[in-house]
């Protein structure tokens, strides 16, 4: 099957209070291909309806297959470098787009991930797993403003990169409106754990602005001619976000600044007529070449210099971290998009998350450290000593691990859920007890030594009657006979369960010799030292 954008979230109507709801499996379906312990990044793409969002998300697939380490479609990444990446392939088909269509009707509707994930290295040089984000266009007359700052909200707070698609010019409704959806970030910084706050909740905001048409060089031709045109757009955004002396203004670029590790923009010229009609079918000889070239080098910026995955709390996440985030983030918005989340529960929702991975995390060491001693393919039997000294050291190096993931949040649910992974570790010890002793050597002999013993007590007891009584006394013969009986009894008893199950008694003989063998060598330590 083709990769293709999958919706995981919808979002109502008036009839259902504009219900906001995740489709989980739609979610884990995507996330879930990504290598388990490779760290993840999610680009999204956020702005206006009618800006151009969808079609600037299918070309950045086509780069990211063209220049890949490889990907999770079915075709692999071609990897052929640098060049003109965007002819390669001809014109954009259904499978290798974001659908999208001319005209002033929104067109998309709640939040898409495509389906194909892409493997990337990251400006450390480490792998990680790339993942796009569409969502639906803000402000478009049908959709409520608590209902587009949830959509808005979600994706921020999903992604490493927030690219957000301006048109024309970064104007103060744009920071006004940033600011006032980044203020469901700042919960993050309402922590009782004052001495490991998060002060920038976000890492990434880029204003991507469309159809520039102010650059000093109207018709670039060399490196040196793009690179001017880059130092201007650094200029525009300083100056855009400078300091203000009008409060409101100040304020908003205060609360966009406390939000947002990094800020800056890229300039985009206009793609062509061509490109503006309804018509347009996704072929690249038809669009600007000038706005190729500026979008070729804003794509190597923000997917090879200066790519880094999703990070909360100062910790990168992998794939399924991530998926217990957009869990927890999603939850609070689906109680209805009319009604505004408020800070308190959007804390409770990220300190649960966080707490949730650091269970899992840290239960997973417990039991992967405790599977090599006594786990189910462990062999040989553990002392009991020994057994419990490996469990302290597993039990205090899970919750060392827990106790730096769980930073963030009440420090009562926090100890809650330390609470939750020493109950864990409890009932996991129990199983690793029963899986060590089904494996003790000794473990069974009393079924056979017992009657063995009295056997041979039977048989000792008699013969000595026999020598020690007279022929003609009936007491002594009778205890003899029935000594004899019993003696017979177990023999014959013991044989009829050597007959049915000679292959258990074969185990049991092992499991004898693996019992002296467990004995011998406290036996010999005791002759070296003597």
């Amino acid at each position: 099957m083709s990769s293709h954008a999958v919706q995981i979230v919808s979002i109502g109507s008036e009839e259902d209070d504009y219900s906001f709801n995740l489709d989980e499996d739609a979610l884990n379906s995507i996330i879930s291909k990504c290598p388990p312990k490779m760290k993840v990044a999610t680009i999204s793409c956020v702005g206006a309806f009618r800006t151009g969002k969808s079609a600037f998300l299918s070309w950045t697939l086509r780069f990211l297959r063209e220049t890949s380490i490889s990907s999770s479609s079915s075709v692999r990444s071609s990897n052929n470098g640098d060049g003109e990446w965007w002819k390669r392939g001809g014109k954009l088909s259904e499978g290798e787009k974001f659908d999208w269509r001319g005209g002033s009707e929104r067109h998309t509707q709640g939040i898409w991930m495509w389906s194909e994930h892409f493997i990337r290295r990251g400006a450390n040089g480490e792998k990680v797993c790339v993942i796009l984000v569409d969502t639906q266009g803000l402000f478009d007359n049908e959709t409520t403003m608590s209902l587009t700052a949830s959509i808005f909200g979600l994706s921020t707070l999903l992604s490493s990169v927030s690219i957000y698609n301006v048109s024309k010019l970064i104007g103060e409704d744009s920071l006004q409106h940033l600011a006032l959806f980044s203020e469901f970030a700042k919960a993050a910084l309402n922590s009782d754990n004052s001495e490991k706050q998060i002060t920038r909740p976000f890492q990434r905001i880029t204003f991507l602005v469309r159809d520039w048409q102010n650059f000093t060089i109207e018709e670039p031709s060399s490196d040196e001619d793009f690179n001017s045109m880059e130092e201007e757009m650094d200029d525009y955004i300083k100056g855009v976000i400078a300091a203000r002396d009008a409060k409101d203004l100040k304020d908003t670029r205060e609360q966009i600044a406390a939000c947002f590790d990094k800020i800056d923009a890229y300039l985009l010229t206009h793609p062509g007529l061509a490109v503006a009609k309804k018509t347009f079918d996704g072929d690249p000889d038809k669009v600007d070449s000038t706005f190729f070239n500026l979008l070729d080098r804003f794509l190597k910026r923000t997917f090879n210099q200066e790519l880094e995955p999703k990070r909360i709390h100062n910790k990168h996440l992998t794939a399924s971290e991530l998926f217990e985030y957009v869990k927890a983030f999603a939850e609070v918005f689906s109680s209805g998009g009319s009604n505004f989340p408020e800070a308190t529960t959007l804390l409770a929702a990220t300190s649960a998350a966080n707490n949730n991975n650091a269970k899992r995390i840290s239960t997973e060491k417990y039991k992967g450290e405790m599977d090599k001693l006594a786990g189910p393919s462990a062999t040989v039997y553990a002392q009991p000593a020994d057994l419990e000294e490996h469990h302290v050291a597993c039990e205090d190096a899970s919750l060392q691990l827990f106790d730096s993931m769980a930073t963030f949040g009440s420090s009562t649910l926090i100890s809650s859920a330390r609470d939750e992974v020493k109950g864990t570790i409890r009932e996991s010890l129990q199983v690793y007890k029963s899986l060590n002793d089904s494996r003790n050597p000794l473990a069974g002999f009393e079924t056979y030594v017992l009657p063995v013993i009295v056997a041979v007590g039977s048989y000792i007891l008699r013969t000595v009657v026999d020598l020690s009584c007279t022929s003609w006394s009936q007491t002594c013969k009778a205890s003899s006979d029935v000594l004899g009986q019993v003696t017979s009894v177990i023999l014959l008893f013991l044989l009829i369960v050597g007959i049915s199950k000679a292959k258990l008694i074969s185990a049991r003989v092992n499991q004898f010799k693996s019992a002296l063998q467990v004995m011998a060598p406290p036996a010999l330590e005791t002759k070296k030292t003597s």
